[in-house]
């Protein structure tokens, strides 16, 4: 299972996001097809069931207990919708993460492996631009030749 790459959409006046062909096997989870939705630097993340129960445990046993985590955790799991797919391999954003997330009609998914992400089209390129800016920065491209590329 893996997602990979982005593509243009958009999301409807209700909400509903079409899933590309590329995204619909991966987020089988036997009889229900489906997302666990969250919010993330300014964008929302999207995981099958399975990848969000091993992201949850993750989090539930991290030694540090510190304000950061207890923070974070509230944010992110607190924040978190099941989004399950309708008859036309939507799913719906409920209105928290919309805002959050400032989609109104443009918006990108992009694939991160394990997860894939929804942006607001504007968020992505300044995303995008952001990544252009920093990828000569010696501590990037250390990060980046670390993985040997």
């Amino acid at each position: 299972m893996s997602f990979r790459g982005y593509s243009y959409h958009n999301i409807d006046t209700k909400g509903r996001v079409i899933i590309p062909a590329r995204f619909k096997e991966p987020i089988k989870d036997g009889e229900r097809s489906g997302v666990m939705v969250s919010k993330l630097d300014g964008a929302l993340v999207a995981y099958p069931f399975d990848e969000w129960e091993k992201v949850e445990q993750k989090i539930l046993y991290q030694t540090t207990k510190d304000d950061d985590l207890r923070l974070f955790r509230r944010f992110f799991i607190g924040g978190a919708f099941e989004c399950f797919c309708d008859r036309q391999d939507r799913i719906l954003i409920p209105p928290p993460l919309r805002e959050y997330a400032d989609l109104n009609k443009e918006i990108v998914l992009a694939g991160v492996v394990d997860h894939f992400e929804i942006w607001s089209r504007e968020n992505w390129v300044n995303e995008d631009a952001r990544f252009e800016q920093n990828r000569n920065k010696p501590e990037v491209k250390n990060i980046i030749a670390g993985i040997g590329l």
